[in-house]
C-alpha cells in the first residue's frame, strides 16, 4: 500500500513493519529515526507530551488540528529535553 501527499516541503517516508509505506512532506528536523508509532488525542498538553520521558523512542502523532496555538512555557516541561523520537 502506498499513500502519497504532494507539496513544496522536503519528502518524508514512514515505513511500517508490515511493509506499508506512507510518503509525505517533512515539517521537522532532517534525519532518520526508528521508533514505535503512537498517537495522542489531547487538545492541550503537547509540550508535556513531547518532554515526557515515557515517550522516549516513540514517534508521536498528535491528532488535534490546532496543536501549537497557545505556545509553550518552561513551567509545562516534564523534563529538560524532548524525548519523542519524532
Amino acid at each position: 500500500m502506498l499513500l502519497t501527499l504532494q507539496g513544496n516541503r522536503p519528502p518524508a517516508i514512514l515505513a511500517l513493519s508490515d511493509g506499508t509505506v506512507f510518503m509525505g512532506q517533512s515539517i521537522g528536523h532532517d534525519g532518520h529515526t526508528v521508533g514505535e508509532v503512537v498517537f495522542n488525542t489531547s487538545m492541550t498538553g503537547y509540550q508535556e507530551i513531547l518532554t515526557d520521558p515515557s515517550y522516549n523512542q516513540q514517534l508521536v502523532t498528535l491528532t488535534y488540528s490546532h496543536i501549537g496555538n497557545y505556545g509553550v512555557n518552561t513551567e509545562d516541561n516534564e523534563s529538560s529535553a524532548v524525548h519523542a523520537a519524532g
